[in-house]
């Protein structure tokens, strides 16, 4: 296989993108409320084996990536390059050439957008490390990918002033969310306990339904041995911890049926289910109909 052929910018199964107009990001910089902060590109790339970008011109934009799962590398020119994994996050800057990928044998599955505006310098002073984002009992990581589907779907609804003014609002506490990443943990830190094992691991599932987890990985966060974190968990839930994590998943998927336009297929590869087919069964398992029937019945006509 040549090299070339093992370099893909884009085209990945359950890939998710919009690149706005440039009449729309005109449109944007002459707004008195968007000009300050606003996306011009915004996407989600599910297990993206041989995803590599470089840009040698430099963009105007700072680039966000959030790996979900996996893991991948950056490099800015003149910096050296940094590998990442799943969990964390970091922000390319505007002006200077850069280049990023996944990583060979284990891709990455990415949450990425560009941001522009007279305030983006504010969320784009950071550290040129990558960004700890990984999940504990105080971490609110399914908000914060709430609101980036809440900016995709938006988007998704049209370029009226109305939506471009309520993605830029959004946009505002979805990067101070990483920004401020401290104070946005603190809300939850006031809220939860901590000392309840199933509670935790209740959160720590919500926090991770974006990809695939399992039963060792959630055994091992708790610090039980396998049998008996899942004899501990049944009993307190009526449910295996694998049950209860599709469970969780297939509500998420409910609400992405209607609140989004998003295909089925990418749906499934937003809740971390490579295969459609496994999904959709899941789904008709547990709702007593297709993910497609699902939608046309609860969605607003």
């Amino acid at each position: 296989m040549h090299e070339f052929e093992l370099k893909l910018k884009s085209g990945f199964s359950g890939e998710r993108s919009i690149v706005l107009p440039k009449a729309v990001v005109e449109m944007m910089q002459n707004d008195p409320i968007v000009r300050h902060l606003y996306v011009t590109d915004i996407g989600f790339y599910p297990s993206a084996a041989y995803h590599y970008r470089e840009r040698r011109e430099p963009i105007s934009q700072y680039v966000l990536i959030i790996v979900q799962e996996g893991e991948g590398w950056y490099q800015v020119r003149g910096e050296p390059r940094r590998q990442v994994a799943a969990g964390s996050c970091f922000l390319l800057p505007p002006g200077k050439p850069h280049a990023y990928g996944a990583a060979k044998g284990r891709p990455w599955s990415i949450f990425w957008m560009h941001i522009s505006g007279d305030n983006a310098v504010w969320y784009g002073d950071v550290p040129s490390e990558p960004m700890n984002l990984q999940p504990n009992l105080f971490t609110r990581i399914s908000d914060r990918l709430n609101l980036f589907d809440e900016i995709m779907n938006t988007l998704d609804n049209g370029y009226s002033i109305e939506n471009l003014r309520y993605m830029s609002g959004l946009l505002v506490f979805f990067l101070s969310s990483i920004r401020y990443v401290n104070q946005y943990r603190q809300f939850s830190s006031e809220k939860v306990d901590g000392t309840d094992v199933i509670e935790t691991t209740v959160h720590y599932m919500q926090e991770n339904l974006s990809r695939k987890m399992t039963l060792q990985e959630m055994a091992d966060y708790t610090g039980y041995s396998v049998s008996h974190f899942s004899a501990v968990f049944k009993q307190r839930t009526g449910l295996s911890p694998v049950t209860y994590f599709n469970q969780l998943r297939i509500r998420k998927a409910c609400d992405l049926l209607v609140s989004s336009d998003m295909t089925v297929t990418q749906i499934s590869h937003r809740l971390g289910i490579d295969d459609q087919y496994y999904f959709s069964r899941l789904f008709s398992e547990s709702m007593g109909i297709s993910p497609k029937e699902y939608r046309r019945q609860h969605r607003p006509s």
